[in-house]
């Protein structure tokens, strides 16, 4: 846990260790390949994984349209990392639709 939480502070400098924690374990064996701990914002298939699994099931969000929109700001805030962490990214997600309590 300890390699993600500085890649977190970078967007998020007050970030919670504990909401970065639950994040970890919710990857779990994904962080433990590099391509599954990256996340590709060109790759819309890639992003529709995240919509589907992150945003929609485990944040409970079903609004196409505002997760779509959450994908893009993320995106945009993380544009200039070439490799988008996928703990960071999940964590600026779920703190964009405000469900970090909810992690």
């Amino acid at each position: 846990m300890a390699d993600y939480l500085p890649d977190v502070r970078k967007y998020d400098a007050t970030a919670d260790a504990d909401s970065v924690a639950k994040i970890v374990k919710h990857l779990g064996i994904a962080l433990r390949n590099r391509d599954s701990s990256l996340v590709s914002c060109t790759d819309p298939k890639e992003l529709a994984r995240v919509k589907a699994g992150w945003i929609a099931k485990k944040l409970g969000v079903s609004d196409g349209a505002k997760a779509d929109s959450v994908l893009e700001k993320v995106c945009e805030t993380m544009s200039a990392d070439n490799t988008k962490n996928r703990v960071t990214f999940y964590y600026l997600v779920a703190k964009h639709l405000g469900k970090l309590s909810a992690l």
